[in-house]
């Protein structure tokens, strides 16, 4: 049984102007990630989705593009995105998944998963916009439900393996709220998605403040879960 993650799927299979093999870097990315996919993850393991998996505006249309993830090998542990735009109520994300009959779709918010002897934690996150009060309440908001999942696993003895959408650190730049979570409670590693493009070149891969950062968008990753620890 193994863990992998991989950010930023941006599927479009239930909306039809959304299609990213318009960019660069992305043609024929739905055939690379099932090859993918395929190769080297099995029904043993389990694959965290750090965000931006559905392009679709609300959970009832996003059925096909979870019916795809529904299908692919694992249990799969999904993380809001900036554009996950279907994102709701866990209950009512968790019900409508069993209404569909999956079973292999489960849900990271305020809470953690087991895996071994670690605690799969995390949150969206959100940029640092200093002097903006509304980004202030959404990024304490943030800050405080990763506190909720770190907890939740520290409660159970637990190391915390952290998951995020937003990158915490960027280039020279970095996000003071969420990283004061990471100190505190001595996370040894977190991995995060979003960058894409020329953003990827600012992106921390390595270890900082005692911290291992890993971007893991689907595009870095070439479309290739990647297996972690």
């Amino acid at each position: 049984m193994a863990l992998f993650v991989i950010g930023d799927l941006h599927l479009a299979l239930s909306v039809s102007n959304k299609k990213m093999d318009i960019f660069g870097g992305w043609e024929n990315y739905m055939e690379l990630l099932e090859k993918n996919w395929n190769e080297h993850i099995t029904s043993e393991d389990t694959v965290v989705l750090a965000g931006d998996s559905s392009w679709a505006m609300n959970i009832r249309d996003a059925y096909e593009d979870f019916c795809w993830i529904e299908k692919m090998p694992g249990k799969k542990i999904l993380l809001k995105g900036n554009h996950d735009y279907w994102w709701c109520s866990r209950k009512k994300m968790e019900d409508t998944f069993s209404s569909w009959g999956f079973s292999s779709l489960s849900i990271l918010h305020n809470n953690h998963f087991v895996y071994e002897n670690y605690g799969i934690c995390g949150t969206r996150g959100w940029v640092n916009m200093p002097g903006e009060p509304q980004d202030a309440k959404v990024l304490a908001r943030e800050a405080g439900r990763l506190t909720a999942s770190i907890q939740s696993a520290l409660k159970e003895e637990l190391e915390p393996l952290v998951f995020l959408h937003y990158p915490p650190v960027y280039g020279n730049n970095c996000n003071p709220d969420i990283l004061d979570v990471l100190y505190k409670y001595g996370v040894k590693y977190c991995w995060y998605g979003h960058l894409h493009g020329p953003s990827i070149k600012y992106a921390i891969n390595g270890e900082r403040d005692g911290i291992k950062f890993n971007l893991i968008s689907s595009d870095f990753l070439q479309f290739k879960p990647v297996k972690i620890l």
